[in-house]
């Protein structure tokens, strides 16, 4: 096996979208870095899934719930290219099938905490997201309690952080929606 020549450089989002298919990992592009990361961990999966599922029977009309879909947060340079695990955006985006959403095109974006990503999806991306303007964040952490943690734009503040939740989730916003965070976890019965 040949290993591939890593960037010497910090890349633009022309170089990110050239480089080769590879789904073995995950790609992310931080200010022009090019951040590798394994593949989700099979609960990760399961929570995405179920959620992706919850999404699907609850969403109204004219909006679609998409999982590992590229995010560009930033096109300009140093570009930024983020993979939230789901975003919901309008189902004409998705039939117009861009190769990748930008962020004016998500209203909700969702990262599921894996091992290794905790500062980035609870520190850095409500940064990051906020400063482009996705309306709403949700973070899902594993550990237990199962929580989620909802973000939403709060004007020149950035995003206002709502108080972790447990057990079963309900919002208005964006939508009325509710699920129970354990279900999303617990075995198949």
């Amino acid at each position: 096996m040949t290993a591939q020549p890593w960037p010497d450089h910090l890349l633009t989002l022309e170089e990110f979208a050239a480089l080769p298919e590879d789904n073995s990992r995950r790609y992310e592009l931080h200010e022009g870095v090019l951040i590798v990361t394994p593949r989700a961990a099979p609960l990760h999966q399961r929570v995405a899934c179920r959620l992706l599922t919850e999404l699907d029977h609850q969403l109204p009309g004219g909006w679609e719930m998409l999982a590992d879909v590229e995010v560009v947060t930033q096109a300009g340079f140093p570009a930024r290219v983020r993979v939230p695990d789901v975003v919901v955006t309008r189902s004409e985006i998705v039939e117009a099938n861009p190769p990748r959403l930008t962020a004016d095109q998500v209203q909700l974006a969702v990262e599921i905490i894996s091992p290794g990503s905790r500062d980035t999806d609870t520190l850095v991306k409500p940064v990051e997201y906020a400063n482009c303007d996705i309306p709403y964040y949700w973070v899902i952490d594993l550990d237990p309690p199962v929580s989620l943690v909802a973000y939403h734009l709060a004007g020149d503040f950035g995003y206002q952080e709502a108080p972790a939740v447990t057990g079963k989730f309900s919002t208005i916003e964006p939508f009325p929606l509710s699920f129970d965070l354990v279900e999303l976890t617990a075995p198949r019965k």
